[in-house]
């Protein structure tokens, strides 16, 4: 069969590849086309556009950029036409995916969501386009299920979270090795992952870098994202205890023993490695008080959201400062808060329902589409 596949983003870059590798284990005559990035790549080479040619982030980034996304819209509709799918398969990236859904639907293409947007956080009028133009929707987060059945009566698959996957199947590194290999010390190591966009890292990185003078005994590493350049990182690493390695953030983590992390799906991973975090965000005045206004949760770490409870620290805006940071970097060095997070971390990947969630969601869409075909 043909699939068309559009991810937007180094997540769904991420789960992309692996849903494509479980769609070629059960459809011996799968091909592809797809909007993605390297991973993806790396199982197909027929990759159409790279998400960072369509990472826009704050509202008004994407005001600014409308008309490369209106232009990115009108390609994608002709090339999917041209390649005339068995099914077009949607990982998050919501703004985009959904408009390209509601064309697709209209011109009777199955259309199949895996990732759903994160619509119980914000724009939850958007279940109304889902329903209409969205023909199978596979959810990775326990709450969503409900959010999407009980409320909105829409019937859901919940799959389980493909990054319990990419990290159980990941290559184990020696943490020797690492060390020798990126010129780290000795020193414990507490990781930097400041984003994956400009904007982010340029905000994140300074704040997060200023207390680097008050943990002498500890060596700080920056984990360069896969979708930015070395030399934009240059003047960040110039810092005493400071070092970068570049798109090895799993790596990183399997040998840190602590993290500040920009809040997204970074939070969860670092969980996920059981590694100690703290979650921070900053975003530019007006984006925050738009979206303060109009994003209804507790939280904004995919780990207190999942749990429902304040698990791990959220320092957001103004509290993202030097001495917040401080303090609770401090914290989760301390040996009994280790221990309680530990015990949490564990508990959440008991709710994200174990491993397979690639392999479940390959197997549905192959079953759905196939059933179409018979119709």
């Amino acid at each position: 069969m043909k699939y068309y596949i559009i991810a937007g983003e180094a997540s769904g870059d991420l789960h992309g590849a692996n849903l494509m590798k479980a769609l070629q284990k059960q459809d011996v005559d799968a091909e592809f086309r797809f909007w993605g990035g390297d991973l993806m790549q790396a199982v197909s080479p027929t990759l159409v556009k790279h998400y960072r040619e369509l990472a826009f982030m704050g509202f008004l980034e994407v005001v600014m950029n409308l008309k490369a996304i209106t232009k990115n819209l009108a390609f994608c509709k002709a090339d999917i036409e041209q390649y005339n799918p068995d099914v077009l398969i949607f990982i998050d990236y919501p703004g985009f995916n959904l408009r390209i859904a509601k064309w697709a639907k209209e011109k009777g293409y199955k259309t199949h969501y895996y990732i759903s947007p994160q619509i119980w956080a914000w724009k939850e009028n958007r279940i109304h386009a889902i329903k209409r133009d969205v023909d199978k929707m596979y959810v990775i987060l326990p709450f969503e299920k409900s959010f999407y059945e009980d409320k909105h009566q829409y019937p859901v698959e919940f799959v389980g979270h493909p990054l319990i996957d990419a990290i159980a199947d990941r290559a184990q590194v020696s943490e020797t090795e690492f060390r020798v290999k990126h010129k780290l010390s000795d020193k414990p190591i507490i990781a930097l992952l400041p984003g994956s966009r400009k904007q982010e890292i340029r905000k994140m990185l300074s704040v997060m870098l200023s207390v680097v003078k008050d943990f002498k005994d500890y060596q700080f590493v920056i984990a360069g994202a896969p979708s930015q350049d070395y030399e934009f990182y240059g003047s960040f690493i110039k810092k005493e205890n400071v070092s970068f390695v570049n798109n090895v953030t799993y790596d990183l983590l399997s040998v840190s023993t602590a993290a500040l992390v920009t809040s997204g799906t970074a939070t969860l991973e670092t969980a996920l490695f059981k590694v100690p975090e703290v979650v921070c965000y900053k975003g530019s005045w007006l984006s925050y008080q738009i979206a303060k206004r109009i994003i209804n949760l507790k939280y904004i770490s995919l780990v207190n959201l999942i749990m429902d409870k304040p698990v791990v620290v959220e320092l957001i805006q103004d509290d993202f400062n030097t001495k917040r940071l401080k303090k609770e970097l401090h914290n989760i060095l301390q040996s009994d808060k280790r221990e309680q997070l530990f015990m949490e971390y564990f508990e959440l990947e008991k709710q994200l329902g174990g491993k397979g969630a690639s392999e479940k969601t390959a197997q549905l869409i192959i079953k759905d589409v196939k059933k179409h075909k018979t119709q």
